[in-house]
């Protein structure tokens, strides 16, 4: 789910950033925001990827030099308002790799999180925390130095627990048991298109949509694939490349579904909002939202039935000002 640092992203992520003028960017931050924001103070200027838990009524926040924190929104909250990060986990185990997607498994009241070593891609693992005394529960490694090179980047959790996380180096997906014990990798040609710089930058966001299947994106291609995984383990899913009118989803990066119908892709542009009516064999890009492009938005969540994108890139000193923008789409 999300635009992280693995090898040659790193190369892209530093070249845009590069390619904005300053005075642009000090342009964007002052000005007035076309939408609600939720502005927040953090200790590092990248946060990788950001969920709204409704029960604790904050984001949780990835970091993208490892750890996770949250941002509480309180009930009262004064529109303007910068509200603080406060970190929950600083795993040692875990030092030295960045924590890059997440996602909420709320009837088990925890929290899993992809950690992978964003410069080496020499170390992928995914880890399970508890939402309330936030006591590790698992870590389990995907890979190490001698399994080549591999860059752990988004999870996504199905209705039984298991959870899929995908290689954004390696072309593929990791099948994680409820309590942690590694399962089995889905792999497929469709996933390496035929054109090299293509897999530079290849499977990114994901979700499990409640119909049994996930929904994955290849930043590169645009390509929107649909897994269906209800009666197949290992090699025996059912993949397909979704053709999307629009498309294709070029720089896509995490994935968010606003309801069965509906996704969020966030990336460049900020957000795109494709819709399907058939299951999800064919969709459409139906509505786009561009926010401000210099802080490179990589992760959506939904709060209360809106949609806010998480952007990587925070502003000042020696706080970081980082920003959590609502999407809107016209006429949806």
């Amino acid at each position: 789910m999300a635009l992280s640092l693995c090898s040659a992203k790193s190369l892209l992520f530093f070249f845009v950033i590069s390619a904005i003028p300053v005075a642009y960017i000090i342009s964007q931050e002052r000005a007035n925001p076309a939408t609600h924001v939720y502005h927040y103070h953090s200790s590092s200027f990248f946060r990788e990827c950001a969920k709204w838990d409704d029960s604790g009524r904050r984001f949780i926040v990835s970091f993208l030099d490892g750890g996770i924190g949250q941002v509480a929104v309180p009930d009262d909250y004064p529109p303007g308002t910068v509200l603080e990060e406060v970190t929950l986990v600083k795993d040692l185990e875990l030092t030295g790799n960045g924590s890059l997607g997440l996602v909420l498994d709320r009837p088990r009241n925890r929290l899993l999180v992809v950690a992978a070593d964003v410069f080496g891609n020499k170390y992928s693992a995914v880890a399970a925390y508890d939402l309330s005394t936030w006591n590790r529960l698992f870590l389990t490694q995907l890979s190490g130095p001698s399994d080549g090179k591999s860059c752990a980047d988004d999870v996504t959790v199905d209705a039984e627990g298991n959870a899929y996380v995908t290689d954004v180096t390696g072309g593929k997906i990791w099948k994680v048991g409820v309590k942690g014990e590694f399962l089995s990798i889905i792999t497929s040609p469709l996933f390496t298109p035929k054109e090299w710089y293509k897999n530079l930058v290849g499977l990114n966001g994901i979700v499990y949509h409640p119909d049994g299947f996930l929904i994955v994106i290849h930043t590169f291609s645009g390509n929107l694939f649909k897994i269906d995984i209800a009666n197949g383990v290992g090699e025996s899913e059912e993949i397909k490349v979704i053709k999307v009118a629009g498309g294709p989803l070029s720089f896509g990066d995490g994935l968010e579904l606003l309801s069965p119908t509906k996704l969020v892709v966030a990336g460049n542009p900020s957000a795109r909002l494709v819709e399907s009516s058939d299951g999800w064999e064919t969709a459409a890009v139906v509505a786009k939202f561009s926010g401000p492009v210099h802080r490179l938005a990589t992760a959506a969540t939904v709060k209360d039935g809106r949609v806010y994108l998480n952007h990587m890139v925070g502003f000042g000193y020696p706080k970081k000002k980082h920003a959590l923008v609502e999407a809107v789409f016209p006429n949806n």
